[in-house]
């Protein structure tokens, strides 16, 4: 860190007690009966008080399972709110396809939907979260502890 302050220092804290308080969690694949492809995205417009740079977020499922997370800090500022969505949208697909994917929308080839606030997943690596939000969009992500061993499965390591 070039210029570290006391709120860098506090976030660094934090990131090291979480990563050391999850050791044990890891990514759960399931069984799932559909193949559907879903893609979220977010962005938090203007996110960052230093540079007023937003970051965009997205995650994708193929049935229940999580196949990709991303958190990306723009290049670019943007102007609006709706501005750093796009961006966000974009990021899922192709950072430069962003006229793409609104054709695909407009043939119908892809659909957008509005999606609540408490159910934006990407909000986990865009946005500063209350605990209890944190916790529940985590585990909706399939991050959680490993479940206890069978006696074959410890008779086999």
């Amino acid at each position: 860190m070039r210029d570290p302050r006391e709120p860098y220092f506090l976030a660094l804290n934090w990131i090291l007690r979480y990563v050391h308080d999850t050791l044990d969690h890891g990514l759960q694949l399931y069984s799932s009966s559909t193949a559907s492809l879903v893609a979220s995205s977010d962005a938090d417009w203007a996110g960052c008080p230093t540079t007023r740079r937003s970051t965009s977020g997205y995650c994708v499922f193929l049935g229940n399972n999580l196949l990709s997370l991303s958190s990306k800090r723009q290049l670019t500022l943007s102007q609006f709110n709706v501005e750093a969505e796009y961006r966000g949208v974009a990021n899922v697909v192709d950072e430069t396809c962003i006229h793409f994917v609104r054709d695909l929308v407009v043939v119908g080839q892809v659909q957008v939907f509005h999606v609540p606030s408490r159910y934006q997943y990407p909000d986990i690596v865009t946005k500063g979260l209350p605990s209890a939000l944190f916790e529940q969009f985590r585990t909706s992500l399939s991050v959680r502890c490993p479940p206890a061993l069978t006696a074959e499965e410890c008779y086999l390591t």
